[in-house]
């Protein structure tokens, strides 16, 4: 990290909406892990249970939302309860003060993946979520002082659009081949005792380790298609939907990021560039060839134990035709000019896939089931899911795929108004089923 994104990242800290002496204590660590690059810290466990750490830990998991554990019990029932927040609180301090605190089973849960099949969530309990966020607000800026510029996924002040940036700036400046690597169920099968030996590099209070090992094996409970419950303990991984999980996954590439920026690794003999979100990388150079893909198959499997997918991994040669890289839910593309010069420029937009997913929320909204609706409403629901979706998009060049949507969503309303009733819906004389859904209040993207 050079000495322009440090003192970003004091400003970050500086303008976190935390108390003042959790705000100093987060600068002062971080200041001390930026001076001292190996030093090891050996009291930091007393500083997860203060009062000002757990009372921001439970604000930044109410903000958060979320669903209960399995214990059944929600933020709102914290709230409702007898002793009340301020009680839930002192009761989590005691625990973590007299070293009795152990955590609860996780709920296991399935969300559908964008690209078929479902991705295993991990719900902690609220207490111990509350846990969770107060270890990262003290853990987290010892190790952003060591963390690279390349890697943009979970970190404050980063987000997906300067990823997406940095990936643009690397291709116009002409390194146009491009090694996609997908890393197979990467949070599911980090070795725990390699991210443990990750961690000890910066963290020697032997508390702090308990605890995150403690998370690392807590029970995974789920129940089968027929109701029945299953009990099991993770030999490896960590559960995507706990609150510190995004964290140990990033201390874990961390140390890809750290190699292949090194004196002996490929952005010094390849002038190659990385660009990593969480387990979504890129590797853009003027030549990919089997030196850089072996130097990174080595470092991910040999040294950290994971398997890349070689269905999914592969390498994008932008120059030649029809090639093109989808990154982060957009498509980059060389494209012909559009004023008929020879010459072709850098095209990005929503990808293929995102406009399928985005087609299928649509056709949910609209269907048949929604036929009891009434127009102004079904419209407004629309425009609310629009005014969420779209923001996102706005990077690059979208207006091609904005209009394709704005048709597909006039589509399916005027389906949805001919549905409605045994006679046909007709707009008034001279009045254009285009002008008709429009004075129903649809605001196109």
């Amino acid at each position: 990290m050079t000495g322009e994104s440090r003192d970003e990242y004091l400003e970050i800290l500086k303008d976190e909406a935390l108390p003042e002496s959790l705000a100093t204590l987060r600068q002062k660590l971080y200041q001390k892990a930026k001076n001292e690059p190996k030093y090891r810290f050996y009291t930091l466990y007393s500083h997860i249970y203060r009062d000002d750490v757990l009372q921001t830990a439970w604000k930044l998991v109410k903000r958060n939302k979320g669903a209960a554990g399995i214990d059944g019990i929600t933020l709102k029932d914290v709230e409702d309860s007898a002793q009340g927040v301020e009680g839930f609180l002192k009761g989590i301090q005691e625990d973590l003060r007299t070293h009795r605190y152990k955590p609860g089973p996780v709920r296991r849960v399935y969300i559908p993946k964008p690209q078929g099949g479902r991705r295993p969530l991990g719900i902690p309990n609220v207490r111990d979520r509350v846990v969770e966020a107060a270890a990262r607000l003290i853990l987290e800026p010892i190790f952003e002082a060591d963390f690279e510029e390349c890697s943009y996924g979970f970190r404050p002040g980063k987000s997906q659009h300067d990823a997406l940036g940095k990936v643009r700036e690397h291709l116009k400046a002409g390194f146009q081949e491009v090694y996609d690597i997908d890393i197979k169920g990467y949070f599911d099968n980090i070795p725990h005792d390699k991210l443990i030996a990750s961690i000890e590099v910066r963290v020697a209070d032997l508390s702090v380790i308990k605890l995150i090992r403690m998370w690392l094996k807590a029970p995974v409970i789920e129940r089968d298609e027929n109701g029945r419950q299953t009990s099991s303990r993770p030999t490896k991984g960590t559960p995507q939907g706990g609150v510190i999980s995004p964290l140990l996954a990033n201390v874990y590439l961390h140390w890809m990021d750290k190699s292949f920026n090194s004196a002996k690794g490929p952005a010094r003999w390849a002038n190659a560039k990385l660009v990593r979100y969480a387990d979504d990388m890129v590797i853009m150079a003027r030549y990919v060839g089997i030196r850089i893909q072996g130097y990174v198959e080595h470092i991910l499997e040999k040294r950290l134990g994971l398997t890349i997918n070689l269905e999914k991994t592969k390498v994008v040669k932008l120059k030649e035709e029809g090639q093109k890289l989808d990154f982060l839910g957009f498509t980059f593309r060389l494209d012909q000019d559009l004023k008929g010069r020879p010459m072709r420029y850098l095209n990005v937009e929503p990808s293929k896939k995102t406009l399928i997913r985005e087609r299928a929320r649509l056709k949910e909204m609209t269907g048949s089931n929604q036929c009891f609706k009434p127009v102004p409403q079904l419209v407004k629901e629309i425009n609310e899911h629009l005014c969420s979706w779209k923001p996102y998009y706005l990077f690059g060049y979208p207006r091609k795929a904005f209009r394709s949507i704005n048709h597909y969503i006039r589509q399916r309303l005027v389906v949805h108004l001919r549905r409605r009733s045994q006679r046909p819906f007709r707009p008034p004389p001279g009045v254009s089923w285009y002008r008709c859904i429009n004075a129903f209040g649809f605001v196109p993207l």
